[in-house]
């Protein structure tokens, strides 16, 4: 998991993972895709790869680049017990709203 967060940490890897969520995706269409030279998309490529975040499979001379999701669910699964946590303390903040708008409808 540190790998993949490491990884997700560049504003460019974070856009090629969200391009391939769409679905696989060459090389060629991520350099369209980004403005950085192609020798720095392949970089970023490498450290998407080994930290296990996309497969790669070559198709002809093309190499096609597929989003592995179990990193990203491990991941998810890491934030759970955060998410609920805020998700308590948004639920708090909005009974706490609530209650001052009925407030200040019984005091007018």
């Amino acid at each position: 998991m540190e790998a993949a967060l490491r990884a997700l940490a560049d504003p460019s890897r974070r856009a090629m993972v969200e391009r391939m969520a769409r679905g696989p995706v060459t090389v060629g269409e991520l350099d369209a895709m980004l403005a950085i030279a192609r020798p720095g998309v392949s970089r970023h490529l490498r450290v998407l790869r080994e930290a296990g975040l996309v497969d790669v499979r070559q198709d002809a001379q093309r190499r096609v680049y597929s989003l592995r999701p179990q990193p990203l669910a491990e991941i998810d699964e890491w934030l759970a017990s955060y998410r609920s946590l805020w998700e308590q303390r948004l639920d708090a903040l909005h009974s706490e709203i609530a209650r001052g708008k009925r407030q200040r409808r019984s005091a007018s």
